[in-house]
């Protein structure tokens, strides 16, 4: 198919002479002034003959933000389209050229195909963005990324617009005249579209507990990230890729066994050590068998895992009254699998899968990641060589991972688990009490600061043989892709887009060029009185916000509190910033989330908003 090219708001046509007569391309190349208007201006009689010569279509009189209106809509399918140097005319400021930009992105939109681009040249400083040197105060810029965000674009690359290279070319309209203007260090902005932000409808997962067919409703917050398969055989997922990489190079240090069965999904029974808060509590109910109507209208669609086996040995019989909670760890799947006597001693079992739990909004706070655990079985008195042994195998595998994909090496440090602050730990501080205390932590640094990707523990189990003491490793998989691969925002891992997963193509691990460059944030606050003798549930709180933002709420902060003197009451003022990895995300989005979330916080947590 011949490439469609759109220029709109030439000057003297002299940019859109430069780019006619290139092979597979069709220039429609057009102005807002009539025809008269134009041809009096230097140079431009002349690059319009050249366009028609060529073949290029040449149409006057167009409005950027009514461009369907030009078009039959057979023609509305262009690959591009260029706007250079846009303006409203005069002596128009910044907000009046907002509009004009928000109008043309919207305008666009109806006439891009899927996969089209839109360029956008603005002169430096002009756009609002880092790349802009000197950079303009927000206010006091065109704020082009938020404004292209209203029409569902992201902006996906930007660089200089070097006017002396193209040939031919010489800038005019200045205030609407014939007049030239400076372009040093002028930028070209390139939009692509956005996959829209999701709605997720209540999803409800079937399963089996103890033969029973039982069926429970997926929290919210978890509905876009359950069941995505990114370990099964047929992924190229990063994450799974750097498992099957690590789980390779451990094979040649350690006899090592691959545990291939599903984990438990649902866990029942108290956990010692374990904020309650933290973890996610299930109902399930007994599921009869659907009907043929019920087929049909989507419920075998709901999302089916495999038959659930209970870690705890104290569970007998299934009470299907009781709450149940989805697995915030994998280590007490790995003690099942020890106390059934399927664990060879001095062998490397390996155990994975996603894991789930509540927890603030931080960088690196994750309620839902991949965990891979090692466990090994040895005997009493060796097992602090053993832990040497795995810890010293895991940094140099992760040494050639990451030197493999950057070039450069990576500092991983050991530490002992007494200098961290449990918030440092990134979710491995539970069980303590149940599986053994945490006594190192495995640490990547880069840059600066230090991350937490792993963790170091025993445990003795004294009902399996008291001359065996096991040692479990335990790692973030989603951390270590994202440290590895470059991967600055967590949430990146579970985009929808395509533009993310092409780059890792059959289980290669690259550095990760982001689609989406300086995605505007918004910033809005919440104040509420927490109800009289109740503690507040902060957790369930951040926890909201994730659900009614779909992941877009990034920073979470209490910036006041005040308490009544004569009545004691307490309030509490909060600072939420939206903003998004990967999809576009407006303003006018944000304000119906940030609504949303009023409405759910006072429902749900008996908040009386101020």
């Amino acid at each position: 198919r011949v490439r469609r090219v759109l220029l709109l708001g030439e000057g003297n046509f002299s940019f859109a002479a430069s780019l006619c007569g290139a092979e597979g391309t069709h220039v429609v190349a057009t102005c807002y002034e009539s025809e008269e208007e134009v041809c009096g201006r230097g140079r431009a009689a002349e690059s319009i003959r050249r366009l028609r010569d060529t073949g290029a279509e040449v149409v006057f009189s167009v409005d950027c933000t009514k461009l369907k209106d030009y078009f039959l809509p057979e023609e509305r399918v262009f690959d591009c389209i260029y706007f250079n140097f846009p303006h409203c005319g005069r002596k128009a400021g910044v907000v009046k050229n907002r509009e004009l930009l928000a109008h043309f992105f919207r305008s666009s939109a109806e006439v891009l195909t899927e996969e089209g681009e839109v360029h956008v040249a603005l002169c430096n400083g002009q756009g609002g963005t880092p790349a802009d040197q000197p950079r303009r105060e927000w206010h006091n810029s065109w704020q082009i990324v938020a404004v292209a965000a209203g029409a569902g674009f992201i902006l996906s690359d930007i660089h200089p617009f070097k006017a002396e290279s193209i040939h031919g070319y010489k800038c005019t309209g200045y205030r609407s005249q014939d007049k030239s203007f400076c372009v040093d260090g002028a930028l070209n902005h390139i939009f692509t579209r956005s996959t829209p932000l999701p709605y997720f409808k209540p999803m409800i997962c079937k399963t089996e507990l103890e033969s029973q067919k039982v069926s429970f409703q997926v929290p919210q917050v978890l509905v876009d990230k359950i069941n995505r398969g990114f370990l099964e055989l047929h992924s190229n997922h990063p994450v799974r890729t750097v498992k099957e990489k690590l789980t390779a190079e451990l094979s040649q240090a350690f006899p090592l066994q691959n545990i291939d069965h599903c984990p438990p999904l649902l866990l029942q029974g108290h956990l010692n050590g374990v904020c309650h808060s933290h973890i996610f509590r299930i109902i399930p109910s007994l599921e009869e068998t659907p009907s043929t109507e019920e087929m049909s209208n989507g419920l075998a669609n709901a999302v089916l895992f495999s038959h659930v086996d209970f870690c705890s040995d104290t569970h007998k019989g299934c009470n299907i009254s009781e709450h149940y909670y989805l697995r915030p760890s994998l280590l007490p799947c790995a003690q099942a699998i020890i106390q059934r006597g399927a664990f060879l001693p001095g062998t490397l079992h390996v155990l994975s899968g996603p894991i789930f739990r509540k927890c603030l909004i931080t960088p690196n706070s994750m309620p839902v990641f991949h965990e891979m655990v090692f466990a090994c079985a040895v005997n009493r008195g060796t097992e602090n060589s053993c832990m040497e042994m795995l810890v010293r195998n895991i940094k140099t595998s992760i040494h050639s991972l990451h030197q493999a994909v950057s070039g450069f090496k990576l500092n991983i440090n050991l530490h002992e688990a007494t200098s961290f602050e449990t918030t440092e730990l990134n979710g491995f501080a539970a069980f303590e009490s149940q599986f053994g205390k945490i006594q190192y932590v495995i640490c990547m640094e880069r840059d600066a600061p230090g991350s937490c990707v792993g963790t170091i523990r025993t445990a003795h189990y004294e009902p399996v043989s008291s001359e065996l003491v096991v040692v479990f490793a335990s790692l973030n998989l989603d951390l270590l892709a994202m440290l590895i691969c470059g991967i600055s925002d967590w949430r990146m891992l579970w985009t929808w887009d395509t533009r993310f997963s092409s780059q890792f193509p059959a289980g290669q691990l690259r550095l990760f060029k982001s689609f989406s460059l300086y995605p505007p944030s918004y910033v809005h606050d919440v104040s509420f009185w927490v109800p009289d003798g109740e503690q507040f549930d902060e957790v369930a709180f951040h926890t909201i916000a994730r659900e009614v933002s779909g992941e877009t709420v990034i920073s979470l902060q209490l910036i006041d509190s005040f308490q009544q003197p004569e009545t004691g009451r307490k309030s509490l003022c909060y600072r939420l910033t939206f903003q998004s990895c990967d999809k576009a995300l407006s303003c006018r989005e944000v304000a119906g989330m940030q609504q949303l979330l009023r409405k759910e916080i006072s429902q749900r947590l008996h908040l009386t908003l101020r």
